[in-house]
């Protein structure tokens, strides 16, 4: 096969040559399909399940029995992990890589999200659907909109209010920033509600109103007022910092893609997409999205077949020339900090000349 040139330059996604459009990935997903590696695992997911709702409910139950201590800033770490797990389920579970039916999929996506950890499950799906749908492309995935920092230069010459006061100096504040992202979590569920197209808006509003009576109550029936403060803080924040340590190796300092860019979308996903090497440990702690090419050729794909399919991915994408990127999670770090700085270099320019 003669590969083609599709290559990530700079900051943007180069597609040189694109001989047979569509038909790259419909011969990549035979193979995928004929591994087996599209069936679903229930054993798998019902373990899975089971394990991080007994750590959901130790962690509770630590809490409750520690009592009014400082102490219980202990269980708020350990849960604010298990938050993370619970999240990692909810995306599979949204993805349709644990239940056939889309009500199963539904209720159990509801039930951890909305109750489990007061995200709102109907808001995330339209929102991470979009991201699926045209990755860091920057009028269309939601990911990359200049909210409060700015992922190009082109949306740094363009930035005003907070994105501007605080671009100069993103890439120091990202990791800090991350702290508030449990809390954006919860606003953004409850102000979706107002959403009329929102889907089952009584039962999400439902939902996440019992997540935030049984949460605060449990916190100030528990321990005093200044401790369920504290514990609030420690447990939100670093909710939101794993979350993001989660998600910012993924796609964060890839190219971006802006107007009418459309490469295919076997390059589209591969070309703003990263993976993370590692091993069973990390496919724990990142819960499977370290294989994030994978993911996103194969969003349904179940989470434990990603790894077999990654040797699949990376030898079909060698064949046909297209950049297939592998680092370390200390390296992606390193990436997507570094992206970031260069993004704010036109405020950082339009200061000196103030």
């Amino acid at each position: 096969m003669t590969p083609d040139t599709t290559q990530r330059t700079g900051d943007t996604v180069a597609p040189t040559r694109e001989r047979r459009a569509g038909s790259d990935f419909s011969r990549l997903s035979k193979q995928i399909k004929d591994a087996g590696l599209m069936r679903r695992r229930p054993f798998y997911y019902g373990v899975r399940m089971a394990l991080v709702t007994a750590a959901y409910a130790v962690g509770w139950l630590a809490f409750v029995t520690i009592g009014d201590s400082w102490w219980t800033l202990l269980a708020a770490v350990f849960l604010a992990a298990v938050f993370g797990q619970v999240a990692l389920v909810a995306h599979d579970v949204g993805h349709r890589q644990v239940f056939r039916r889309s009500r199963s999929s539904a209720l159990i996506g509801r039930l951890a999200a909305n109750v489990g950890i007061g995200m709102g499950y109907g808001w995330w799906q339209d929102k991470h659907s979009r991201h699926h749908a045209n990755p860091n492309h920057e009028e269309l995935d939601p990911d990359v909109a200049p909210d409060i920092l700015v992922w190009s230069q082109a949306q740094a010459r363009k930035a005003t209010g907070l994105p501007r006061l605080l671009g100069r100096v993103q890439a120091y504040l990202f990791f800090p920033l991350l702290t508030l992202e449990g809390f954006n979590l919860h606003v953004a569920g409850m102000r979706a509600l107002a959403d009329r197209s929102l889907k089952q808006r009584r039962i999400e509003g439902t939902l996440l109103v019992a997540h935030f009576v049984l949460y605060l109550g449990a916190l100030f029936l528990v321990v005093s007022p200044g401790k369920a403060v504290v514990f609030l803080l420690v447990h939100q924040c670093l909710f939101g910092v794993y979350l993001g340590a989660i998600f910012a190796p993924n796609h964060k300092g890839m190219p971006t893609l802006t107007g009418g860019d459309r490469p295919d979308f076997l390059r589209r996903q591969v070309l703003t997409s990263r993976n993370v090497r590692g091993n069973w440990f990390t496919d724990v702690v990142l819960g499977g999205l370290n294989y994030q090419i994978e993911h996103h050729l194969f969003p349904s794909m179940p989470s434990p077949n990603l790894r077999k399919a990654q040797l699949l991915v990376q030898r079909y994408c060698d064949e046909l020339g297209v950049a297939y990127l592998q680092t370390s999670l200390i390296a992606s770090y390193g990436q997507a900090l570094r992206s970031l700085h260069r993004a704010s270099s036109p405020l950082r320019q339009q200061s000196r000349l103030v």
